[in-house]
């Protein structure tokens, strides 16, 4: 029986409350973990998605790296339904539990407020009983001696008859005194006995069961609580699960075929291979064999060597010790520049043409490099992440022929949301001039003219663009077809577009560009091969210029100044930021244009 084990049901209970407590506490900290980790996930998932405008969006057209985008994108949803756990058990057990532990504080504090009052009634019975027992013990106790008193008086002859009348009165009231407490005793007795077996037997026992109740409620409720936890996993597993499938899946998309594809449409240049050198005999003493596939060409008989860009070397250009052209022919990352087909009048000043004559292909491309007009902004604006011309002319056909339609579906795409706001305007004037009251038609007159200008510039842009690849596409063939004539002969003199300057140009970073108009054409010098390597003759001068600062060449192709040195011009800026210089014969090369003040001869800007 429990009936005499009441405090200790009260610590029983205490401790069961404090276990309820620590099972809150522990479910809190589990979501805290949850929350924590998705956090972690999230913050991972953002960290390695492409940033907006940058290199790495271009990366994500190949499958691998959306396959990639797509592991990102599920890592979040898994995120989220981690946090979807911590909130369902944060609303389904720790939020309901904390509740119910109030609650049962509530209700344990009134059972045992009632036992403790049960307790309480019962003993003050008892006192009671106690009370009237040693009331009824004392009356009797002076009854017997008042019995006792009045005998002895009675039976004593000197005693007066007043004396005995008087102790025999004091002896019945003593004893009538006996009876009333003996009654007293006998009805408090009955009322304890009353009390106590209700106490044992009704009031407790009720306690006792609702504390019992109490507490299995409690132990119920702690495994609810344990079932609600897994089942608050379990929910979200199908859905975790469909994440891994989807990565998965994103994993089987990859197309190693594809992506190969992409990286060929991307970087192909769209220029032709060499042909083969042709064996060239020495043994003729003093000549040399004009053969279809060397490098090299007659020159005329009694006429002066031809000149590309002012420099007899321009020939050994391939060969010489700064060698650009040959890391770009061997260099995986970047092919060679499209050679053109002609050099610009200023590229030749000096020295009579060579006379008509057949070349062989690679011979042709090579004169085609000398001819060719590198801008020192080229490479060096990829290498910079700097923007490169306008018309991507520093890009291989292909790859220009790729951007100019991009910019051209870009022009058209501006052009078309200009023309959807223009006839928006036009409607809403419609409207005002129909109904006056709703605003004036005059106030969108001025942003119609703006949009009128805007849709006429961007018009021009496109014809532009239009222009420059309609000329890259008509190229495009043309390489199709000297690839096809390789093994023949190929004509010594072509016309092509070239630019107003076609000088050969090499930078200091080795960029190169070319640049081609539809307004001068000329034939293609010869070009011999000379194992002597003779010097170059130097550029002419077309001006002078005063350093305004000290400029530490460190790179190939510039050369060092100090500040208020005067030098010669040899070569303007070519809007790319650099201008070529000379000390004396043999020291020349590029400087910052803002590091000169440049003093230009008249007849050379007027050529």
């Amino acid at each position: 029986s429990l009936q005499d084990q009441f405090d200790t049901l009260e610590k029983h209970t205490q401790w069961g409350i404090d276990v309820l407590e620590k099972y809150i506490k522990f479910v809190k900290e589990r979501t805290e973990i949850e929350l924590s980790y998705a956090k972690q996930l999230r913050n991972l998932s953002k960290k390695y998605q492409p940033k907006k405008n940058s290199k790495e969006e271009e990366e994500y057209r190949y499958t691998s790296t959306r396959a990639f985008l797509a592991t990102l994108n599920e890592m979040n949803d898994y995120a989220g339904q981690h946090e979807v756990i911590s909130e369902n058990m944060t609303s389904l057990i720790t939020g309901e539990l904390t509740r119910y532990v109030q609650e049962l504080k509530q209700e344990r504090k009134s059972y045992f407020h009632d036992g403790r009052k049960a307790q309480q009634h019962i003993e003050t019975c008892w006192k009671q009983l106690e009370a009237s027992k040693r009331r009824f013990e004392r009356d009797c106790k002076e009854a017997d001696r008042a019995q006792q008193y009045f005998e002895k008086m009675d039976a004593d002859i000197n005693v007066t008859k007043a004396d005995v009348e008087k102790a025999r009165q004091q002896a019945q009231l003593r004893h009538q005194m006996a009876e009333d407490s003996k009654a007293e005793y006998s009805s408090t007795l009955q009322k304890f006995n009353s009390e106590q077996h209700d106490h044992y037997y009704t009031h407790m026992p009720n306690i006792f069961q609702k504390i019992q109740e109490m507490e299995e409620r409690r132990i119920v409720r702690i495994g609810e609580s344990m079932k609600t936890f897994a089942e608050v996993d379990r929910q979200v597993i199908p859905i975790i699960g469909k994440c891994l499938d989807e990565i998965t899946k994103a994993a089987e998309s990859i197309d190693h075929k594809n992506d190969s594809q992409l990286v060929i449409e991307a970087f192909k240049s769209g220029f032709e291979p060499p042909g083969d050198i042709d064996f060239e005999d020495f043994t003729q003493p003093m000549k040399r064999t004009i053969s279809e596939s060397s490098l090299s060409n007659s020159r005329g008989d009694g006429k002066s060597e031809p000149k590309f860009g002012g420099k007899s070397k321009g020939k050994l250009w391939p060969f010489i010790k700064k060698n650009k052209l040959m890391s770009l022919l061997t260099s995986p990352h970047q092919p060679p520049p499209p050679p053109p087909a002609s050099a610009s009048p200023s590229a030749v000043p000096n020295g009579p043409q060579s006379p008509k004559q057949q070349k062989e292909p690679l011979s042709h491309r090579f004169n085609e490099f000398m001819t060719s007009k590198p801008k020192i902004h080229c490479f060096r604006s990829l290498k910079r992440g700097g923007a490169g011309p306008e018309d991507f002319s520093n890009l291989p056909p292909e790859q220009r022929r790729k951007k100019l339609q991009q910019k051209v579906d870009e022009l058209n795409r501006d052009i078309q949301k200009e023309m959807d706001q223009r006839d928006a305007l036009t409607k809403m004037k419609d409207v005002y001039i129909k109904n006056p009251q709703m605003g004036d038609a005059a106030s969108v007159d001025q942003r119609l003219a703006e949009l009128g200008q805007n849709i006429e510039k961007l018009r021009l842009e496109v014809q532009k663009f239009e222009g420059w690849l309609a000329e890259v596409e008509g190229k495009l063939p043309m390489r199709t077809e000297q690839a096809r004539r390789q093994s023949g002969l190929y004509e010594a003199q072509n016309t092509s577009a070239v630019n107003s300057c076609a000088q050969d140009r090499e930078s200091p970073d080795g960029s190169y560009t070319e640049e081609q108009s539809q307004e001068t054409e000329m034939k293609v010098p010869a070009m011999d091969f000379d194992d002597e390597f003779d010097d170059e003759e130097p550029l002419p001068t077309i001006g002078t210029c005063k350093a305004l600062y000290t400029f530490e060449g460190q790179n190939e192709g510039t050369i060092s100044v100090a500040e208020g040195e005067m030098l010669y011009v040899i070569e303007e800026d070519k809007g790319d930021g650099w201008t070529r210089i000379r000390r004396n014969e043999d020291e020349e090369g590029y400087v910052p244009t803002s590091y000169v003040e440049v003093y230009l001869d008249k007849n050379a800007k007027g050529a």
